[in-house]
């Protein structure tokens, strides 16, 4: 009965959840198969998985806590049931079972819940209840106000068996073999329950005729079944074979209330996060000083807490996580959350608070409406944070936390792409040296070489050969033509486009020349440095959804052309496969959270000029899955709504399938002005009266600007919230008279943010204009059909969010478009590289400017990230150092190990 009702409720629940195979680990010290054979067959019926864990007799007890370790961050295991020597059968083995997977209820969590009444909670001995079962239902007895003798048992076992008689009304005694008083005992007992062999010198003749006794020998758990007969002279004799059945029977009962129980948790569930608490101070200190003040919860708690199981996160210190991608294979079948994105209005050059916002609404939502919410952030690049512009945590009373390691180092990841990008450029040209110096031969001999008398061709050597059409394995059987064909790239050093990069801010390495040593036999040439993060592996990295993906679109990207005009890539070089070994660990998400303790995907930061300027598709992803269907995930565009929003809706939600629900879009009063006419702004100059004075008309005449980037949002169908960032010196008609003149530009609502003074009950508000929009139906749509011509896709993208009358292409544009065309790279999306201070190509053009012909300079690709890139003038990818740069505040306390002065 017990078999098919487990059947049954399995059956069930593999209906709805097809994929669900759950597993009993079942761990065994010793040579005695039967118990093994029992539960084996039991399994079947039942229609579960049994992974049998065998290991020698002699087994210390560390040996066998290593394997419980092993089983319990094995997700695919469900259950876990030792069967090892009484010896071994101690409180630090017992103990070391997790709790949810322990079938046999031998851990002090399951006892203690069981004796506190909390049963359902629970998992109870399946011997305890096998001897309750038997005696209730197979010999009918009523255990209230029976006399009940539990002797010889220990443990676990022992506490069961009194809690669930006392349950029934039992009255219940406990004795070892040894105890003075146990003859007085067992003729006072209506019912005996022996828990281990009798020894010798118990006669049966004390107990007396018609007490009924149950033989429940503690070795059934070490599956020894041959324990001696009691006799049958008494009432009822249930022999140790009848409980132990019905027992490994109870315990695939347990079994499959596990994997209920761990299906049930991988269903969305509301949070139950501990949000850490603010005590905002007036005037608000420097970020620094506000992440000191802040403890952070330790990552591990926080993933506990937002549903990530220990196998699925890589912890980096105390405060950082990476989350492994396998959490998407097992949340498949999770609904999507809502999805958010945060843009702004043209910027002034100190920036409008994008960051900020993003952190204050999730912090509002999660700690302040009980909402879950995930933000997701690009990681900043280190160079700015040594140079003028400092970080991107975001600010005051909404920042993540801790904010140095956000902004130094975090995990590791921009060096990674850094030592892979580099990888790549050395060799780019140190195939073009080896050509040059070498025989077609010599070239094939030193590619493909004899090793132990062996000469075969690599995995990518082979990819290579089916690309031009060379169906041969054998290296041996190539022609001479062949061998030509194979071993030379023919790479035309004017047509690279691979340049190193460094995460350093470094103006003297905008124009370098490399070859020089006499090594490098005269294959000198010009070059450049970038900044890693204009690495087109950024991009891949931003815009992947798996490390399948990732290979190959890290094969795609194309670094040159050969002297025939055709693409040369990584595949071509061979060293894809390397590059996505350095890049393995870069794409799994970093794990953070922010001041008030809600979580925070940190990962990627591409370039938001030449590349797409937004965090990944995986954080993404996985935020989504794991908010569940009624949560928000908050991630945020670079630059304006123009730039950043517009590559976000048309590249990277073509790349992810992902649909946005609502775009928030983040004004200043001070950018207002700006566009309203006011003087202009510079970083580290003070800003002139007009910007901390009341100025009502210059803020209505800016506000064309903000209706500007609504109506480009509204070009995608998305509804609009206008989160209005608040500072100390804007005055309450300035606030109102934005808030107004959004809203009738057709803003779904407008909302004053104030999270950088006190976090997140400042916008409250917003998040709840948000949760209304988002309930609003999506009518999302792209911008331009990707096979149009490279041509009619720029011009669609300048005119209809630009507000440009045409474009100009000069002839190197045209001839890029041409070469690309001809290439195959027509389909591609387009990502502008323009000036993110000015709607138009002219920094200095405020407000909204109209009749404008974009210039487009020169037009190149980035076939692995997947766009193509148009320059509107030039674009520097290497920033220097101002005359005072950020470092000269930087400095360590040597006896805190403490970082000052950043930011």
């Amino acid at each position: 009965e017990v078999i098919q009702n487990s059947r049954e409720v399995l059956r069930l629940l593999q209906e709805k959840n097809p994929a669900f195979q759950p597993v009993l680990a079942i761990i065994q010290a010793g040579d005695d198969n039967l118990m093994q054979e029992i539960n084996q067959n039991l399994a079947e019926e039942a229609g579960l998985n049994i992974a049998h864990i065998c290991l020698p007799p002699d087994s210390s007890e560390d040996e066998i806590i290593d394997e419980i370790l092993k089983i319990n961050e094995d997700t695919r295991v469900h259950g876990l049931a030792l069967q090892i020597s009484e010896s071994s059968f101690n409180n630090k083995v017992l103990n070391a079972l997790k709790p949810e997977k322990d079938v046999d209820g031998v851990t002090d969590v399951n006892l203690g819940r069981l004796v506190r009444g909390d049963a359902h909670e629970c998992y109870v001995s399946p011997v305890a209840r096998a001897v309750v079962e038997l005696l209730e239902k197979s010999v009918g007895v009523n255990l209230d106000g029976k006399k009940v003798l539990v002797t010889g048992a220990h443990g676990s076992l022992e506490a069961a068996l009194q809690c669930l008689f006392q349950r029934k009304g039992s009255m219940t005694m406990s004795s070892q073999w040894k105890t003075p008083q146990l003859q007085n005992k067992l003729h006072e007992a209506d019912i005996v329950v022996v828990g281990s062999p009798k020894p010798e010198d118990v006669p049966l003749s004390w107990i007396q005729p018609g007490t009924t006794v149950l033989n429940c020998s503690h070795d059934f758990l070490l599956g020894k079944l041959g324990c001696g007969s009691l006799g049958v002279h008494f009432n009822d004799v249930i022999a140790e074979g009848d409980v132990s059945l019905l027992a490994a029977a109870l315990r695939i009962q347990n079994m499959v209330s596990s994997g209920r129980r761990w299906l049930r948790e991988q269903q969305h569930a509301r949070w139950r996060l501990h949000c850490l608490k603010l005590q905002p101070l007036s005037p608000v200190p420097s970020d620094l000083e506000i992440s000191r003040a802040q403890t952070p919860k330790a990552v591990d708690v926080l993933a506990k807490e937002i549903g990530l199981l220990a196998d699925e996160i890589e912890i980096y210190g105390k405060s950082k996580a990476k989350v492994r991608l396998s959490l998407l294979e097992r949340l498949k079948d999770q609904a999507d959350g809502k999805y958010v994105l945060v843009a702004g209005i043209t910027p002034t050059p100190l920036g409008e608070g994008k960051s900020t916002v993003t952190v204050g609404l999730v912090q509002a939502l999660t700690a302040h409406l009980n909402i879950n919410s995930f933000a997701c952030l690009r990681q900043p690049s280190q160079g700015p944070t040594f140079g003028v512009k400092g970080g991107a945590a975001g600010g005051g009373y909404a920042q993540v936390i801790p904010m140095e390691e956000f902004n130094l180092h975090l995990t590791g990841d921009i060096h990674a792409i850094t030592a892979a990008n580099n990888l790549l450029a050395a060799a780019i040209d140190t195939r073009i040296l080896h050509e040059n110096t070498q025989t077609d031969k010599a070239l094939y001999n030193r590619l493909v070489p004899l090793v132990n008398g062996v000469r075969e061709f690599s995995s990518i050597q082979l990819a290579r050969l089916k690309k031009l059409g060379i169906n041969k394995t054998d290296p041996s059987t190539l022609t001479e033509e062949e061998i030509s064909k194979f071993a030379r790239l023919n790479i035309d050093p004017s047509t690279i486009t691979w340049q190193r990069v460094l995460d350093t801010n470094d103006r003297f390495l905008r124009k370098i020349t490399i070859g020089q040593a006499p090594t490098e036999k005269g294959c000198s040439r010009q070059a450049q440095f970038d900044i890693a993060v204009a690495s087109e592996i950024m991009a891949v990295l931003a815009l992947t959804d798996s490390l399948t993906d990732m290979k190959e679109r890290l094969g795609r990207m194309v670094v040159a052309s050969d002297k025939n005009g055709q693409p040369v890539t990584a595949d071509d070089l061979g060293v894809t496969g390397a590059l996505t070994v350095l890049m393995k660990d870069a794409i799994k998400p970093n794990l953070m959270q922010t001041l008030e303790g809600t979580p925070v995907f940190v990962h990627a930061g591409p370039f938001a000029n030449i590349a797409h300027g937004n965090s990944s598709v995986l954080a993404d992803k996985i935020a989504l899955k794991l908010v569940g269907e009624e949560g928000f995930v908050v991630t945020e565009a670079g630059f304006g709504a123009d730039i950043g929003m517009e590559k976000f809706f048309n590249i990277k939600c073509r790349a992810s399938g992902l649909v946005p629900n609502v775009v928030v879009l983040v004004a200043t009063v001070r950018a207002l002005k700006m566009h309203g006419g006011g003087p202009s702004v510079t970083a580290g100059v003070p800003l002139k009266k007009e910007y901390t004075e009341e100025n009502i008309q210059l803020v209505a005449d800016g506000c064309c600007n903000l209706q500007k980037q609504i109506q480009i949002a509204q070009l995608f169908g998305v509804p609009v919230v206008v989160a209005l960032n608040v500072f100390k010196t804007d005055t309450r008609a300035e606030i109102d008279l934005v808030c107004e003149l959004a809203k009738r530009a057709g803003a779904f609502d407008a909302v004053p943010c104030y999270h950088w003074a006190v976090g997140g009950k400042g916008s409250v508000d917003l998040a709840r204009a948000v949760r209304e929009a988002a309930s609003q139906r999506s009518r999302f749509r792209f911008l331009y059909d990707l096979q149009l011509p490279i041509v009619e896709k720029i011009r669609t993208i300048a005119q209809a969010v630009y507000g440009a009358k045409d474009i100009e292409l000069s002839p190197e544009a045209q001839s890029k478009i041409d070469r690309y065309t001809q290439q195959g790279f027509g389909n591609l999306p387009i990502c502008m590289a323009k000036t993110h201070l000015s709607l138009s190509h002219q920094p200095d053009k405020k407000g909204v400017p109209r009749d404008f012909i974009l210039p487009i300079s020169d037009v190149r690709a980035s076939i692995g990230a997947g766009f193509i890139y148009p320059l509107v003038g030039t674009m520097s990818t290497m920033p220097g150092l101002p005359t005072r740069p950020c470092f000269y505040d930087i400095d360590l306390d040597t006896e805190t190990e403490q970082v000052k002065g950043l930011f």
